[in-house]
C-alpha cells in the first residue's frame, strides 16, 4: 500500500513566485520568509516524497466564471504552468498521476463526492509558489509528481469547511489503499488573513493566523465546524481560502506532531504561514 508521510499546509501568495523569478529571497524584505521554509525542505530532501496531492484553487486564470466546479481533480498526464498576464513563468511543466487519479476519483465518487474530472489544463501560482516552497525549483524536471485538487473558494457559493474535512478523509482511505510503494505527501494550500478589495482591503489578522496554525494541528474538529461566514469575518474574503487546509488535514490521523511551522505578516497584504504535520503513530 502507499505510504501518506506528511501533511504540508502553506500560503500560495502569487508575489512569492514574482520574489523566486527576481532572485530575492535573501533581500531585506523577504528573507525572513523564506529562511523559515529551510527546515521543510530539508525533510522534503530526506523523505523524497514521489506524490504530491496537491489542493489549491485557480486564481480564474485557467478556469472563469463559466464554469466554476466545486471539487475537480486533475486526471492528465503533465500540467503546464499558465500565463497569468506576463508570461509563464520559466519552471518546469509538472508531471501528473494519471493512474492514481482515476483511483481517487473512484473512490470519492464511493463516499458520495462528485468531482469534476479534469484531463487538460494548466495550473497557475496556488500550485506553482508550494511545489517550489518546497522542492525548491528544478533545473529541467520536478522531482515529484503531482495530482491537483480544486476547490472552488471564489465564486458563492463555496463549499462548507466540514465538507473539506470530510474530502481529506476520503483522500487519505485512497492514498491508503492504493496499491503501490509511493510516498505521498497532502498539500493544502492557501490563506491565511487577506482581504484585497472592499471595505477591509488591507486586512490581515495574525493573532487569529497563529491560532489557525495551533488549532488546524491539535483541534481541527472545531475548525471544521467554523460556518463559511466565521472564515471571512476572521481571515477576510480571499483569506477564507484556508478552508483547504482541512482536506489535508482530514486526510492525516486524528493525533499528528509538529515537524515544523512558519509565520510572517504581510506578504504582500497577506498573513503567510506554514506547517508540516506527521502522524503521531506512523
Amino acid at each position: 500500500m502507499a505510504h501518506l508521510l506528511a501533511g504540508l499546509g502553506t500560503s500560495h501568495v502569487p508575489s512569492i513566485g514574482v520574489a523566486l523569478d527576481r532572485g530575492q529571497q535573501q533581500s531585506p524584505e523577504w528573507k525572513a520568509f523564506f529562511d523559515g521554509y529551510e527546515p521543510a525542505q530539508q525533510w522534503v530532501r530526506d523523505n523524497r516524497p514521489d506524490v504530491a496531492v496537491v489542493v489549491f484553487n485557480d486564481h480564474y486564470n485557467a478556469m472563469f466564471l463559466d464554469r466554476v466546479p466545486t471539487f475537480a481533480v486533475g486526471c492528465a498526464a503533465t500540467y503546464a504552468p499558465v500565463d497569468e498576464g506576463w508570461g509563464p513563468r520559466a519552471i518546469p511543466t509538472f508531471e501528473g498521476h494519471p493512474d492514481f487519479s482515476w483511483f481517487l476519483v473512484d473512490a470519492l465518487v464511493d463516499n458520495k463526492f462528485d468531482p469534476e474530472i479534469i484531463q487538460e489544463i494548466k495550473v497557475d501560482h496556488g500550485l506553482q509558489v508550494p511545489l517550489e516552497l518546497f522542492w525548491g525549483r528544478p533545473a529541467d524536471r520536478w522531482p515529484v509528481k503531482v495530482v491537483p485538487i480544486f476547490v472552488n473558494v471564489l465564486q458563492f457559493p463555496i463549499p462548507r469547511p466540514d465538507r473539506l474535512y470530510e474530502l481529506g478523509h476520503a483522500l487519505g482511505a485512497a492514498i491508503r489503499a492504493y496499491d503501490s510503494e509511493e510516498r505521498f505527501v497532502v498539500l493544502g494550500t492557501g490563506g491565511l488573513s487577506h482581504q484585497l478589495q472592499g471595505s477591509r482591503a488591507g486586512f490581515t489578522n495574525p493573532e487569529a493566523d497563529r491560532a489557525f496554525l495551533h488549532d488546524i494541528a491539535t483541534d481541527p474538529t472545531k475548525l471544521a465546524g467554523w460556518t463559511r461566514e466565521q472564515y471571512v469575518e476572521t481571515f477576510g474574503g480571499e483569506g477564507a481560502e484556508v478552508i483547504m487546509w482541512l482536506v489535508m488535514r482530514g486526510a492525516l490521523d486524528d493525533v499528528v506532531t509538529v515537524l515544523f511551522d512558519h509565520y510572517f505578516v504581510p506578504a504582500s497584504m497577506t498573513g503567510a504561514g506554514m506547517i508540516g504535520l506527521q502522524n503521531t503513530l506512523r
